[in-house]
């Protein structure tokens, strides 16, 4: 019995497509629940650091007044708290994985400084003094 199962596995495999993929050449798609790595929009930051706090890790650190955010990228577990406790939505959770590395990267953030505003000038009025002579 057991050389005739063996037989119709064979038959099978014969006929149907391989079960891997050939990567380089057809890149996996991911389902829309894959939770893959952080992605930031820095411009909508305002750096609170409510994201820092919640990550069990500590992969997230945020500095206010240089306005920069960076995140340990093989210390992220990828548990979505910081995305969760974001309270303007600017981090948000990509569905593709972080590319492998043997170091340890840290990607750093940095929001643009606001455009220099022109300082108001205002125009005094001519002063008109009026001097009296002295007698």
């Amino acid at each position: 019995m057991g050389l005739f199962s063996f037989g119709n596995m064979i038959l099978r495999s014969l006929f149907n497509k391989p079960a891997t993929l050939m990567y380089p050449v057809i890149p996996r798609v991911y389902d829309e629940k894959t939770r893959g790595h952080i992605d930031i929009n820095i411009e909508a930051c305002i750096f609170c650091g409510i994201c820092s706090k919640k990550c069990p890790t500590h992969a997230i650190l945020v500095e206010r007044k240089q306005k920069e955010w960076a995140i340990a990228r093989m210390q992220c577990i990828q548990c979505n708290c910081c995305v969760e406790a974001c309270p303007v939505k600017c981090l948000s959770m990509a569905n593709t994985y972080t590319t492998p590395s043997t170091e340890k990267v840290t990607d750093t953030f940095a929001q643009a400084p606001a455009a220099a505003k022109p300082a108001a000038t205002v125009e005094a009025a001519p002063a008109t003094a009026v001097v009296e002579p002295t007698v």
